[in-house]
């Protein structure tokens, strides 16, 4: 392959993957044509893409946007684009989970990792992950929990004052020693 091919190919690539953080990277071992095409029909479907990246422009690219992946060896599959790692990984697992139904069907993908927000994990770590929105409501529910309990700190004795206040005021105990007996 021309120097010039190989730049023009890479620069394909930047344009690609420019700002994704989050990857599915699958080895494909022996996979046949109508494999590949359910495979990559599944995943589009769950809005995700898949290309298949030679091993030193993937290096390249992940070094180039700060991704820290060193299992680049083989054939490179890449898988991205939902919204966030944990759909990723829940739908690779599921269509390599169907791949591997057939019992005389050798394991036609191995999973190398997974990379959320540029640092490598386990798929398995993957897809359990939180979501952008869980965490988002994770961390307000955090804050309301200890807000609400602080104001319930507050307004519990206030509310006990005020009841008790209200009791001996029903029973007649705050009447003056100088007032005049109730006709």
């Amino acid at each position: 392959m021309s120097k010039k091919i190989k730049e023009l190919e890479l620069a394909a690539l930047r344009k690609t993957f420019a700002g994704v953080k989050n990857y599915v990277i699958l080895e494909p071992i022996k996979v046949d044509a109508a494999t590949e095409f359910e495979f990559r029909k599944k995943l589009r479907e769950k809005k995700a893409k898949v290309q298949l990246v030679k091993n030193t422009f993937a290096k390249k690219l992940f070094t180039e946007n700060g991704v820290a992946v060193t299992e680049l060896s083989g054939p490179t599959l890449l898988c991205w684009g939902t919204e966030s790692i944990k759909e990723l990984g829940v739908a690779v697992d599921g269509i390599l989970k169907d791949l591997k139904k057939d019992p005389k069907a050798p394991d036609k993908f191995k999973v190398k990792t997974a990379v959320a927000d540029g640092q490598p994990v386990t798929l398995d770590v993957a897809k359990t992950m939180p979501t952008r929105l869980e965490a988002i409501g994770d961390v307000l529910n955090a804050l309301l929990s200890a807000g609400s309990g602080l104001a319930g700190c507050l307004t519990g004795p206030a509310a006990q004052l005020a009841g008790v206040l209200k009791a001996i005021e029903e029973k007649g105990g705050d009447k003056p020693a100088d007032a005049p007996p109730a006709a």
